[in-house]
């Protein structure tokens, strides 16, 4: 199966993600400019995906209490 391909592309990039994170004080403004405004769409994405996971889950797990029907009469002429 390819999950332990997977596993290790993930374990690669976990570690270059680290090992930036460190060199990152040392960087140039740029660099941390850039590496902020990726972090920032990330973090954004995620909790769009979060928002949409949970309006969806609200909808489909507690559904819309609807009130008693009433009846509608026609009025009488006096």
């Amino acid at each position: 199966m390819a999950a332990p391909g997977f596993v290790q592309e993930m374990h690669s990039v976990g570690e270059k993600l680290l090992l930036k994170l460190q060199r990152l004080p040392q960087a140039e403004p740029v660099e941390i400019v850039a590496f902020s405004i990726i972090l920032l769409f990330t973090a954004t994405v995620l909790l769009l995906l979060l928002l949409a996971c949970s309006y969806c889950c609200l909808h489909c797990c507690c559904p819309e209490q609807r009130g008693r029907k009433v009846q509608v009469r026609p009025l009488t002429p006096p």
